[in-house]
């Protein structure tokens, strides 16, 4: 087993591990800054790939211009707390 490939496992468990985050946590500023992290994962993944121009798209537009709007739609939105 080489470094190349342990570092891509570990990659690739931390993205399963935070798509599963995103999916179960319950605040969602929370679940908005942990997408961030999973795109982040993803363009690091990509430049693995050897695919820089796919990894550069995907950090700037994923883990930065969807996360900030991602940000702004919950911070402009209501809290409503329910008894159930």
């Amino acid at each position: 087993m080489t470094i190349a490939f342990a570092i891509q496992i570990i990659i690739l468990t931390g993205l399963v591990l935070i798509g599963l985050l995103v999916f179960y946590l319950k605040d969602l500023l929370h679940a908005a800054i942990a997408f961030a992290a999973f795109s982040f994962l993803m363009s690091v993944e990509f430049y693995i790939l050897q695919a820089p121009d796919v990894a550069i798209a995907e950090a700037g537009i994923g883990a930065g211009i969807t996360t900030a709007i991602l940000i702004q739609a919950v911070r402009s939105t209501t809290r409503k707390e329910f008894d159930n």
